[in-house]
C-alpha cells in the first residue's frame, strides 16, 4: 500500500481527513508536510496525536532520502486547491486561478470531478481543471 495512503487511513482513524501532503526544502532541510482538515476544524492537540501516529511510519518507511521534518497543520484560509476534493470543499469561498494563462478571481459555486463553476466578473462560468494551472481560497480583509 501506497504511504500516503497509510498516512490517510491514519488520519481518519482520528475522525479528520487528508487534504493533501507537499515536501518543501528550505534552509533548514526538507520539511514533509501533511494538511488536514476536520468538520468543525482542527485544534495543536490533533496534529500533535495524528503526528505522533504518522511518525512511527514513516521510522520505517521514509517519505525522503535523508533528513526531514514532519509536520502535520491545517491547509489554512488560504489553501491552495489542486484536487476536484478540494474545490468541492471551497464552495462559496473566493478564490483566485489561473485559467488559460489569465489571472481570475472568483466565488466557487458548485464543482464535480471535471471542472468548477465560479462567479467572476459578476458571471458563471465553468473550469475546467485541466487548464486551470493554479488555484487558490483567498480571505478578503474588511477594510474600515
Amino acid at each position: 500500500m501506497e504511504i500516503s495512503k497509510q498516512i490517510e487511513k491514519i488520519i481518519q482513524s482520528h475522525g479528520a481527513y487528508l487534504y493533501d501532503i507537499e515536501t518543501i526544502k528550505d534552509d533548514n532541510g526538507t520539511i514533509y508536510r501533511v494538511y488536514i482538515t476536520k468538520s468543525g476544524g482542527i485544534d495543536l492537540d490533533l496534529c500533535a496525536n495524528i503526528s505522533n501516529d504518522i511518525s512511527p511510519l514513516l521510522d520505517v518507511h521514509p517519505p525522503v532520502d535523508g533528513k526531514y521534518f514532519l509536520e502535520v497543520s491545517s491547509p489554512g484560509i488560504e489553501r491552495k486547491l489542486k484536487k476536484p476534493n478540494h474545490f468541492k470543499s471551497a464552495i462559496g469561498e473566493r478564490v483566485k486561478f489561473k485559467y488559460d494563462g489569465k489571472k481570475l478571481k472568483g466565488v466557487v459555486n458548485r464543482a464535480d470531478d471535471n471542472g468548477f463553476f465560479a462567479t467572476v466578473d459578476n458571471k458563471e462560468m465553468f473550469f475546467d481543471y485541466d487548464d486551470v494551472s493554479k488555484a487558490k481560497t483567498y480571505f478578503e480583509w474588511n477594510k474600515k
